[in-house]
């Protein structure tokens, strides 16, 4: 039987416990149990959750596991000499070890992310970066895997991670169950992105929404400026420095994210070639469609299709 240990820490959040919901699944789903679950502090007893509700934990020790989940504390990113140093010798004897949404800067604080890839909730990824030069944050992942060390981002995007462990432990048909258990569609593969370029934009006024609406649903179009401010009843001059105030971005720059943003959703759906895809998105052909994504992902759509054709499950 597998061993995973939740290393708690206080003021953590209550959803990464929805993690476990993954392993007592897998556990049901098999002849056997296979997952037994632990929680571990530096003190052991009760440790208080960010909304004052308390989990009862024993304090670590040399016991070996086959998985660590460390969680975070969004108020406090930080973590003290036992906790790093525990860290440091679990990633001896552990298979695998996880940071979970900010659990990721106590990996990175014991120097276990030195110069690998890694992601966090997109609101904390500048700083993991700032604080961390040797680490490749990856800020638009749902999850990485590095090795033998991961890491997600916040909130759900955690499950995701677990049923990803779970298939590499058990099978991709045994995460398929477990994820249509867990009321899933599937787990999303890793390099799905954390927010969408019309959540990220956030346009104050109707006009300026309806403008994007109509680029999202017109996106094989020219989309000259001219008709996305006819759209939002606006001359050229009006909407172009509307369109600026409100997102701070230029419609060409914007209109671009979207157009990339759809190309990586059909490159993950792998249903069309990247020049089909090109042409159904407006980036016109592949060598247009790679200069876009090397700009906003820092690679080219290939390596997505390949990074998504090892993330995704086996039909």
């Amino acid at each position: 039987m597998r061993q995973v240990a939740f290393l708690v820490t206080p003021g953590h959040q209550v959803m990464v416990f929805a993690l476990i919901s993954v392993f007592e699944m897998a556990n049901k789903s098999t002849e056997k149990a296979r997952y037994k679950i632990s929680f571990l502090s530096e003190e052991g007893g009760l440790v208080t959750s960010s909304v004052g509700t308390q989990v009862a934990t024993v304090a670590f020790c040399d016991q070996a596991f086959d998985t660590i989940m460390i969680t975070g504390n969004p108020e406090m990113r930080t973590f003290s000499p036992a906790v790093l140093d525990f860290l440091r010798q679990a990633a001896g004897t552990s298979r695998r070890i996880a940071g979970p949404c900010t659990g990721a800067f106590a990996l990175a604080e014991a120097g276990l992310l030195d110069g690998r890839r890694a992601t966090t909730h997109w609101a904390y990824a500048r700083e993991l970066q700032h604080r961390f030069a040797n680490i490749r944050v990856e800020d638009d992942r749902i999850f990485v895997k590095d090795d033998a060390i991961w890491t997600s981002a916040g909130m759900t995007a955690g499950i995701d991670m677990a049923l990803a462990m779970v298939e590499e432990d058990v099978g991709p048909e045994a995460a398929r169950a477990i994820a249509r258990k867990l009321v899933m569609y599937h787990r999303r593969p890793g390099g799905q992105s954390q927010f969408s370029a019309l959540l990220d934009l956030e346009p104050k006024s109707d006009r300026i929404q309806a403008a994007l609406e109509f680029a999202r649903r017109n996106l094989a179009s020219p989309l000259t400026v001219e008709e996305l401010a006819e759209v939002a009843r606006l001359s050229p001059r009006q909407f172009s420095r509307s369109f600026r105030s409100e997102t701070r971005e230029s419609p060409a720059k914007a209109v671009e994210r979207l157009r990339v943003e759809a190309a990586r959703q059909m490159i993950q759906d792998g249903r069309l070639s990247i020049d089909e895809i090109a042409q159904a998105t407006g980036l016109v052909d592949s060598g247009r469609m790679r200069r876009s994504f090397l700009r906003i992902f820092n690679l080219p759509p290939q390596a997505i299709r390949r990074m998504s054709r090892h993330d995704t499950f086996v039909s």
